[in-house]
């Protein structure tokens, strides 16, 4: 398979060879979700807790004794009916970890590379060149190959492509 290499100026300089095994497999959506819902799942934190009546301190004591006071027996201080007490139900850290095995990984980047290919969301750039820092710059270049956004991805980092 074929592609285009472009220069800054969005004019085609050659075209180059892509692997078909890559850039045109069979897109597997089902693979893509999953892979998809796993990498915005495992971004989770889930770090929300309450504590529950065993988890908050104290209680240990029976607050009166079971008959002869006239109110009602407790066990502890510590329920969910008493001030200071813990949650009825308490909500607890969860993991959301999901995984995905490497063979389904691999497979489902392949589909996402070859759903990009076949959109013409994928181009080949020669080299960007940015003289300065400047988002200005940078916004121009994006223009200039028709973009209004982009991932962009090289071999070298350059500290002005970077900042702009």
């Amino acid at each position: 398979m074929k592609i285009d290499l472009v220069n800054q100026e969005n004019s085609t300089v050659k075209s180059i060879d892509i692997s078909d095994s890559v850039f045109k497999s069979e897109i597997n959506h089902g693979l893509i979700h999953e892979l998809v819902t796993s990498y915005r799942s495992n971004g989770r934190s889930a770090t929300k807790a309450q504590k529950n009546r065993s988890r908050v301190s104290g209680g240990g004591a029976k607050p009166w004794r079971q008959k002869g006071t006239g109110r009602a027996r407790a066990g502890t201080t510590r329920g969910p009916l008493w001030v200071g007490g813990g949650m009825a139900f308490a909500t607890v850290n969860r993991n959301y970890k999901k995984k995905i095995n490497k063979k389904a990984y691999k497979k489902a980047m392949q589909s996402i590379f070859s759903a990009l290919i076949e959109e013409k969301r994928i181009i080949a750039i020669e080299s960007i060149k940015i003289d300065f820092p400047k988002t200005k710059l940078g916004v121009e270049v994006l223009k200039s190959l028709e973009l209004e956004s982009a991932l962009i991805i090289v071999s070298e980092l350059d500290n002005n492509l970077n900042l702009s």
